[in-house]
C-alpha cells in the first residue's frame, strides 16, 4: 500500500484530531506540523515529526503529498494559494474562507492550476447524510414539501475564552449552522432565499447565540431550522449521529424531511409512509428503518482525501461549492440584521 505524506497546518483542536486520524490510518503519515505555538512544537516532538513556524516553510521543506489546513479562517486563502503554487492538494477546514471573494479566488486558482481543494464539510462523508440524499433523490418521499431541523447545544462559558469565538467571524452561525446549511444543500439542493431572527441575549457577545431561520429552496421546498449554543439538549447531529469526535452518542433525530409520499428522520433513518396501498391523514403509518454501513465520517473524509490526492476522485465539496454554503450563512446574517428576506443571489452577484 502506498503511504501518503500529509502536512498539517494548525495544531488547534481540529488539527490535533486530524493528527490522530492520520496516525491511525495504515496508508498515511504526518509529514510535518506548522504552527508557531509552543504547544504545536510539543505535539510535533511527541509524534516524532518536524515542526515549522509557518505553512510555506513546511511545504518547501517536506514536500508532502497533501496538506490539511486547520488555520484561522482569515488565513485560508493564502494557505490555499501556497499549496496550489506548489501543486499540493489540500483539505481546507470550514468555513472555506473569510469572504466570498476569497472563496471564489481560491476556487478559480484551484481550477486553473488543476490542483484540488477539498473543503472539510465532513458530514457529506457521513452515511446518514448520504442516505438522506439518496432517499430524497430516489423519489421515495414523492415530491418533497418541507424540512425542519434543530441544533441545540450548551457550550460552556470557557469555550468563549478563545477571542475569535466571541467576535464577528465566530459565533454559532459560522461555526455550527454552516454545517447544517451544507447538509441541507447536499440533500435538497440549492437554497434560494432566507429569512432569519437572531439573538445574543444569553451571553451578550458580539455574535448570536440563538437563531431561527427560514429557507426557500430552488425546488420550492420550504423549511426551517433553529440553532442555539445555549441550550442543554440531545438535539443535534453531533449527539444523535454517533459520528462526532467530542460527543457521546444519544440516539434520536435532529432533521425531518417531509414529502407527499412519506417522511424521513435523520439520523435515525426512519422512513414513514402509508405503504404500497397508500392512505391519508387518518390512516395508520408504517415505519421502516433503513440500514447504514457503519462507517465513520472522519475516516471516510480522510480516505476520500487520499483519493483526491491521487486524482482518483474529485472533491466531494470543492471551494466553489463550499462558497455557496458560506453565502447562505452570510445571507442569514444579513436577513436578521436588515429584518427582511434575502436572496442568495444578492451575495453572489459579481463573483
Amino acid at each position: 500500500m502506498q503511504t501518503f505524506r500529509i502536512a498539517i497546518a494548525g495544531a488547534g483542536v481540529i488539527g490535533r484530531e486530524h493528527c490522530k486520524l492520520i496516525t491511525g490510518h495504515p496508508g498515511a503519515e504526518i509529514a510535518g506540523i506548522a504552527d508557531p505555538a509552543p504547544e504545536a512544537r510539543e505535539l510535533a516532538e511527541s509524534l516524532g515529526v518536524p515542526h515549522f513556524g509557518d505553512l510555506e516553510s513546511m511545504l518547501d521543506a517536506v514536500k508532502p503529498d497533501g496538506a490539511i489546513v486547520a488555520l484561522p479562517t482569515g488565513l485560508h486563502k493564502s494557505a490555499a494559494l501556497a499549496c496550489i503554487e506548489r501543486g499540493i492538494p489540500s483539505l481546507m477546514e470550514k468555513p472555506v474562507a473569510a469572504t466570498l471573494a476569497d472563496a471564489f479566488a481560491m476556487a478559480r486558482a484551484s481550477e486553473a492550476a488543476g490542483v484540488p481543494i477539498l473543503v472539510g464539510h465532513h458530514r457529506r462523508h457521513s452515511t446518514d447524510i448520504r442516505e438522506a440524499r439518496r432517499v430524497v433523490r430516489s423519489g421515495t418521499l414523492g415530491r418533497v414539501v418541507t424540512v425542519s431541523g434543530m441544533a441545540w447545544v450548551d457550550k460552556p462559558d470557557s469555550y468563549f475564552d478563545v477571542a475569535w469565538r466571541r467576535e464577528p467571524g465566530g459565533g454559532t452561525l459560522l461555526i455550527n449552522l454552516i454545517h447544517d446549511v451544507d447538509c441541507l444543500r447536499f440533500i435538497l439542493g440549492e437554497i434560494r432565499r432566507v429569512g432569519a431572527f437572531t439573538s445574543n441575549g444569553v451571553r451578550g457577545l458580539d455574535v448570536a447565540d440563538t437563531a431561527s431561520v427560514s429557507f426557500e429552496f430552488d425546488s420550492g421546498v420550504l423549511g426551517g431550522f433553529t440553532i442555539s449554543d445555549a441550550v442543554a439538549s440531545p438535539y443535534s447531529w453531533e449527539r444523535t449521529s454517533g459520528q462526532a469526535l467530542y460527543f457521546p452518542h444519544q440516539p434520536g433525530n435532529y432533521l425531518f424531511i417531509g414529502g407527499r409520499a412519506g417522511s424521513f428522520e435523520v439520523p435515525g433513518m426512519a422512513l414513514w409512509s402509508h405503504g404500497p396501498e397508500g392512505g391519508d391523514w387518518q390512516d395508520r403509518l408504517e415505519r421502516e428503518i433503513l440500514p447504514l454501513d457503519g462507517s465513520q465520517t472522519y475516516e471516510n473524509q480522510l480516505a476520500h482525501f487520499l483519493k483526491v490526492i491521487t486524482g482518483d476522485e474529485p472533491p466531494v465539496i470543492d471551494a466553489a461549492d463550499a462558497a455557496r454554503s458560506l453565502a447562505v450563512i452570510l445571507a442569514v446574517m444579513r436577513a436578521a440584521e436588515e429584518k427582511r428576506v434575502v436572496d442568495i443571489a444578492e451575495l453572489l452577484e459579481g463573483l
